[in-house]
């Protein structure tokens, strides 16, 4: 006898046929297909080098994903992800994102004073992302139960930036706990002690206006010392501190 068809709600399938994402709709009709969808397959079949990231689309789309173990042809343990609870769908999803109220956005804006919460660039409302603090990998989803305290506005730049660092965290792929995410400065980059568990410490700047002349002032000056522009800020910073130090008997 053959694999018993799994028959899916109506509401699932409607969802299934609205989702645009392809690599999200490569591993949705493998599933359906084979029950599940292994890491392996994902390199080999399909040439996706980072199978989180195809696995992270899927439940990006509102569809819950099961991770578990395996075995693959030459008898290693490796990841597979198969469909979660599906009456748990969360329809209300655009092109990976949730559909967040205007007013529940507005309020973010107003509370960070239209700032991006990483870089603290000066942004209008449409450039801004919702953003939860805690991963939906880490901390499942607060949607519903929605807090302003559980989420904040980023620009697009830094969003991506903070979805690559978060995938490449220890804590995203194994330890999973929500309170390390708090810790990290991509969850709380004012008050955190980590940046994925390494103990960095992180500060973006920009100059705007008047300030634009003392950027190329000091950008002029690192170039004639053949010097990094990170790199000399940091030297400067780090000079103007030791006098404060020494000055302050600290």
């Amino acid at each position: 006898m053959g694999k018993k068809k799994i028959k899916y709600p109506k509401e699932f399938i409607e969802h299934i046929k609205s989702i645009t994402n392809k690599r999200a709709k490569i591993v949705i009709d493998h599933i359906m297909k084979h029950s599940f969808i292994t890491t392996e397959d994902l390199e080999k079949t399909y040439g996706y080098s980072h199978p989180p990231r195809a696995a992270r689309d899927v439940r990006e789309t509102g569809i819950p994903l099961v991770t578990f173990t395996v075995k693959s042809k030459g008898g290693k343990s490796i990841a597979a992800y198969k469909f979660g609870d599906i009456t748990k769908l969360q329809v209300n999803r655009i092109a990976g994102r949730i559909l967040f109220p205007k007013d529940f956005k507005r309020q973010l804006y107003e509370l960070g004073k239209g700032r991006c919460y990483i870089c603290d660039g000066q942004f209008e409302e449409r450039y801004l992302q919702v953003d939860h603090r805690v991963p939906y990998e880490v901390g499942g989803d607060t949607n519903t139960d929605r807090k302003l305290e559980d989420f904040m506005l980023l620009c697009g730049s830094c969003n991506r930036a903070k979805s690559w660092s978060c995938e490449h965290c220890d804590n995203w792929t194994i330890e999973k706990k929500p309170a390390l995410c708090m810790q990290c400065y991509w969850g709380n980059p004012t008050n955190y002690n980590h940046i994925t568990l390494k103990e960095i410490r992180r500060l973006d700047l920009h100059w705007t206006g008047e300030e634009v002349k003392y950027y190329d002032a000091i950008k002029i000056i690192a170039d004639k010392n053949k010097i990094e522009l990170p790199d000399f800020i940091k030297k400067v910073i780090a000079d103007k501190t030791k006098k404060i130090i020494t000055t302050a008997n600290i």
